[in-house]
């Protein structure tokens, strides 16, 4: 007799999880991010106008598998040209150069929405987007120095909340121009003489407070739709407007507790916007200082300290805090300094160095060899397998998504991390060991936006 069997309930296939990965970014700096690193004899600062240099350097990154490289940017010549190797390339001239010779690495740079116009800006990023068949990012900054005013006609910097203001006026006029070609606006009739089914072409029609721009851009749109949109600011309006409108954020956290604290604030934000957590990645800064021992990234450290030029280290400072502190003796303390209200310039750096100066209890001469490799990002000395440490830690207890790898030398820092921490890391299972996708967006893991005009699109 056959024994009646028990009805199964019937199950629902489950969606494997994928595992969450790092994203790393390589932000590249003329001879390295330490205000010392020219001078230091792996440094090679002679090819900051080389050309052949930086695409040297992506290739690192690119053989790493990294996500992208990032050029910052500022239209004034930062700090004393007498103490560093300052000024180089215009980075989005730059890129363009470095896309001809690599084909995964994503390539961002920093552009004001300050000093310049929306369909100049819209134009070019949509012109690198397709050099790079789909590598372009732009990092989004309303600029903070004085300097740059008085480089564009202007006594007075703008206020902080009004830069704010003309940033997400000069966000939307850009994607207006970026989707005024539907995606299959090309239709390449030869026999028929059509190039463009111009009813697939829009006006951005844009008449705002700041900008009155016309359209359609004169570039069809670019692989990615939109660049992918990154923003470095950390005070209030920073944080808001990075919740509204951007995919990754660059900040500088000096602890776990600073970088979970920031990473939970911001993603916080993202749900009244509607939008995910998933949307948004947070890559705080760290410069590693990398040894085969312990002793060994210390003394590297130290070597560059002691190359350091307290000048240009006191005049950094001054800009970073608002306050001229020349003249004062380097081993007291920081003298009073102005509120964070009224700062009109990088309101988040400041607040990050008055506190960092203030808990630790530095002299100035401490503070500028705290901030020599990273201007207020972590610092960290060690071998491959503690920065791999310090990354995990971070990664996985809520801090990041992701970082941006600041090698206080170059060309030899990128490779280190490149050859010794990113094994370690893949080992692990944190990290990529082949491209998946081809553009930036899918290094991010982000969507292609559908164009505005897309049927369907919201």
């Amino acid at each position: 007799m056959t024994t009646p069997q028990t009805p199964q309930t019937p199950q629902t296939p489950q969606t494997p999880q994928i595992p969450r990965t790092l994203h790393l970014n390589a932000f590249l700096m003329n001879a390295g991010h330490h205000d010392a690193a020219w001078r230091h004899p792996a440094s090679q600062p002679e090819r900051i106008t080389d050309v052949r240099y930086f695409q040297e350097l992506a290739l690192t990154a690119e053989r790493g598998k990294l996500d992208s490289i990032f050029f910052a940017d500022g239209v004034a010549l930062w700090g004393k040209a007498r103490y560093n190797a300052l000024g180089g390339f215009e980075p989005l001239t730059l890129l363009s150069a470095i896309a001809a010779v690599t084909s995964r690495i994503g390539l961002i740079a920093t552009v004001s929405t300050t000093f310049n116009e929306p369909y100049n800006l819209a134009r070019k990023f949509a012109s690198l987007d397709h050099i790079s068949s789909g590598r372009a990012g732009w990092n989004i900054v309303t600029s903070g120095s004085l300097d740059e005013a008085r480089n564009f006609n202007r006594e007075e910097h703008l206020a902080h909340g009004l830069r704010y203001d003309r940033a997400r006026e000069f966000l939307d006029v850009a994607t207006k121009l970026w989707d005024s070609w539907e995606d299959d606006a090309i239709v390449l009739d030869k026999e028929r003489g059509i190039y463009a089914d111009t009813d697939k072409l829009h006006p951005a029609a844009h008449r705002g407070e700041h900008f009155g721009v016309a359209g359609p851009l004169n570039v069809p749109r670019a692989p990615q739709g939109h660049p992918l949109l990154v923003q470095a600011g950390s005070s209030e309006d920073g944080k808001e407007f990075a919740a509204q409108y951007a995919e990754a954020v660059f900040t500088a956290q000096q602890t776990l507790s600073d970088g979970q604290t920031f990473y939970k604030d911001l993603k916080s934000r993202l749900a009244r916007y509607g939008r995910a957590e998933g949307d948004l990645l947070v890559l705080p800064g760290i410069a590693p200082v990398i040894g085969s021992t312990e002793a060994e990234a210390r003394a590297l450290e130290q070597e560059l300290t002691d190359l350091q030029v307290p000048e240009y280290g006191l005049a950094q400072l001054s800009g970073m805090l608002n306050v001229d502190l020349s003249g004062l003796p380097l081993d007291g303390p920081l003298p009073e300094l102005p509120e964070e209200r009224d700062i009109n310039g990088n309101k988040s750096r400041f607040t990050l160095v008055a506190e960092l100066a203030r808990r630790d209890g530095l002299t100035l001469r401490e503070l500028i060899a705290r901030l020599g490799a990273g201007r207020g990002h972590r610092t960290f000395a060690g071998t491959p397998e503690q920065i791999a440490d310090q990354l995990q830690e971070w990664f996985e207890n809520g801090a990041a998504d992701g970082f941006n790898i600041m090698a206080p030398v170059l060309p030899t820092g990128l490779t280190d991390f490149v050859d010794h921490v990113v094994p370690i890391l893949q080992r692990r299972g944190l990290f990529r060991t082949e491209y998946t996708g081809r553009t930036l967006r899918e290094h991010y893991g982000l969507p292609r936006p559908a164009g505005r005009y897309t049927r369907g699109a919201v």
